[in-house]
Parts: structure tokens; sequence; C-alpha cells
């Protein structure tokens, strides 16, 4: 099972795996363009001025050679200023001192780039000479391509590498995240534990989780020990009220009044005891073959109220009948005493319902699971909340499953799934 769900949550672009390694990414990307737009302008700024140097040095060798022989030296021109490229014609005309050299780089031609030195001559004539640029331009966008490849490059180690790195760091989170999952449904001797050498964030989450789970175990463990012992201490003089009040005159009302309290004050007594044997896990099954018609038949026949029975392929269960009995009995009073008739008992093969027409169950307990001591909401009832957690208790020594929802058009509704065999 956990082969198949390693799968869609390596894969998970939400997971703390994908957000680091997104944000390593993001850096090392940013790192790479800012290096390389410094290198591209350092290597763009070198290569314009040694365009500039070569070209002032072809002019000032032209310029030698017209000033000796007169003539036009072979490497360059002589133009009108109005025959010059705009650009040009303009910085010649801004020059403000005599014999100053202009220069312009033509970067408008797609393939080749030059650049241009222009002084004007005495007879009105402007003397120009250009550098080809070209090989300078074509190195700096071979660097540029390096520059990209690289940084692609290093993405494809960096990626994999952080996805590795993160691996341990995912591993101690989702077995923390399984054991506070354990806790909450349960099993408060779940701890996370210390794993590896590392002493992080991680580590007191951990360390944290572990010291909330052994506090929260020991309050329980006080709160099952104080139940406990409460009901036991209760059981002496409560055996003595039963035996006074058995001894009260006949027909009196105060006598009816008090034998009433008694065994409401008994049965809460016996309900305690039973829950503090559950909590210590002193409970064991005895399975036997057990008809489901014939079994919640009786219980149904039993109860104080009315209840519509449905049967549809009830199946024969491999059991304890006096647990599954308590069971029932205890949802079937729950429905009579806290809903509204009529309470419906179906049976399917080894599921039984319990459902009633009341205003259902109350979203804490749908929520959280019954809990002793609490009804959960006024328009249930009164009750100590004590029926439903004795259910789910026995149905947890039957392994069987047993949960609560509500109806879709109104009513709580309890389904007891028995183990097929």
């Amino acid at each position: 099972m956990t082969a198949r769900r390693v799968g869609p949550r390596l894969l998970d672009p939400r997971s703390l795996r994908w957000k680091i390694t997104a944000l390593v990414a993001l850096a090392c990307g940013a790192v790479a363009l800012v290096i390389g737009l410094l290198v591209h302008r350092a290597t763009a700024e070198r290569g314009e001025r040694t365009g500039r140097d070569q070209a002032i040095v072809q002019l000032t060798a032209a310029k030698q050679e017209f000033s000796r022989t007169g003539r036009r030296p072979d490497n360059a021109s002589f133009e009108s200023p109005a025959a010059l490229p705009q650009p040009l014609a303009q910085a010649v005309e801004d020059s403000k001192v005599p014999g100053e050299y202009s220069l312009w780089y033509d970067v408008k031609a797609p393939n080749w780039y030059w650049m241009w030195a222009a002084v004007p001559v005495d007879d009105g004539r402007v003397l120009t000479v250009r550098t080809d640029m070209s090989a300078t331009v074509r190195s700096l966008q071979l660097l540029d391509r390096s520059i990209v490849k690289a940084a692609l490059a290093a993405l494809a180690v960096v990626v994999p590498v952080t996805v590795l790195a993160t691996e341990r760091m995912n591993r101690r989170l989702r077995h923390g995240s399984r054991t506070a999952r354990r806790i909450a449904d349960g099993d408060l001797d779940a701890r996370i534990g210390r794993r590896g050498r590392a002493r992080d964030e991680i580590t007191e989450m951990s360390t944290a989780v572990d010291e909330m789970a052994t506090t929260l175990q020991g309050r329980l463990a006080t709160e099952k020990r104080f139940t406990a012992d409460v009901a036991h201490e209760l059981r002496t003089p409560l055996m003595g009220l039963v035996t006074a009040a058995g001894l009260l005159p006949e027909g009196d009302e105060a006598t009816e009044l008090v034998r009433t309290q008694v065994r409401t004050l008994r049965g809460l007594v016996e309900d305690l005891l039973e829950v503090s044997r559950l909590d210590a896990g002193a409970e064991s099954a005895r399975l036997d073959e057990v008809p489901l018609r014939d079994l919640v038949a009786e219980v149904s026949r039993r109860g104080d109220g009315e209840v519509r029975l449905r049967l549809t392929t009830p199946a024969t269960v491999r059991t304890d009948p006096r647990r599954v009995e308590r069971i029932l009995t205890n949802l079937v009073a729950n429905a009579h005493r806290h809903g509204s008739g009529p309470v419906e008992v179906t049976v399917t093969g080894s599921r039984i319902t319990v459902r009633d027409h009341g205003p259902g169950f109350p979203d804490a307990l749908l929520a959280d699971g019954p809990q002793r001591f609490r009804t959960g909401a006024a328009e249930r009832g009164q009750g100590h909340g004590l029926g439903l957690t004795i259910a789910t208790g026995q149905a947890a020594v039957l392994n069987a499953r047993l949960t609560f929802t509500n109806a879709p058009d109104g009513g709580a509704l309890a389904t007891l799934d028995l183990p097929d065999s």
C-alpha cells in the first residue's frame, strides 16, 4: 500500500519538497541571470572599446597618409556630410573641436556590424573608416548561448540534488504526521522519536509532539483511573441504597421516587464500570455462530419503545452475541430517548442500522465521536453520554465498525458492520 501512495505524493507540486526545489531553482536562475547580464555587459563594453580603439587607429593612420600623400588611403573613404549616415553626420556636426574624431556604432544591419570613425578635412569633406564588428558580436552571442547552456546544466544538476536532499526531511515529516494520526486515532503509545542526529526545527517539533502525547496519555490514564475508582467506591453504598429502598413500604409515592432514582444511579454506576473495563482493555469477545435474524428480533422485542424491524437477507456471523445485544440495546435506547419515532432497525447481511426520525446527531458527535458525559445538543435530550460510548467500545472489542451519520431526509443513523467471519 505504501508503494502506491509514494508516487502521487512524490509528484504533488504542493509538497514541501517541490516548494524547496522550486525556490532553489529560482535562486540559481536568478544568480545565473545576474551573472550572465554582468558578463554580457562587460564583454559587450570591452568589445565596443576594442572596436573604437581599432577605428581610431585606422582613422589616425588614414589621416596621416592623406596628409603626407594627398591621396585617399585604401582603407578609408571621403564622403560629404550629406552622404554620411545620419547619426554619424550629426556627431560630426556636433563636434566642437577642429579635427576631433567622431565615432558611431552601426548595429542596424542584421548580419554585419560596423564601428565608424570620421574626421572633417580641409576641403569640407569627411574622411571615414569603418571596422567590422561582426566577429565581436558573434563571439558575444556565442558567450550568451554558453551562459544559458551552463545555467540549464546547473539546474539539471541542482534540481535532482535538491529533491534527493529534501527526501530525508520529507521522510521525517511524513513519519511525524503518521504518528500524530495514530495518536489522534487512539494509539497513545505512539511516539515520533528522534530519527538521526539532526537537531533542527523538525526535531524540536517531534519532541514537542512526543511530550504532548505523553502528557495527554497521563491525563487520560488519570481520568480513566478516576472513573474506575468512583464507580467502585459508589458500588458499596449503592448496594446499601438498593437494600434500603427494598425495605420501604409499598404503594407510597415517595417510595417509588426513591426506587426510581436508585435504579437510575445503579445503571449509571454499572455503565461507569463497563466503560472503565473497556478503557483498560480488560474485555475480550467470546465468539459463536450467531443468526442475526433471531438476535436482532429478540433485542427489538425486548425494547421499551416500538421498533420497526426490517430483515433483508440477514447473515449468520461469528461474533459475541452478548456484546452485539449490548450495542443494539444502547443504540435503540438512544434513538428512543434522544430522537423521535418511528425507530427503524434494518439488517442487511452482516450490517445492522438503527435510525430514528428526530433532529439527528449533533455536529460535535459526528466530528469527534461519542464522548462520555456529553450529549452534544439540548434538542437530543438529557443523558450521560455513556450509551454510545459503551456501544463504540464494545464494537471495538468485536473488531466491528460503528459509524454515526444523519439521514439525508432527517434523523440519526447508526450503522454497525460486523466482521463476516
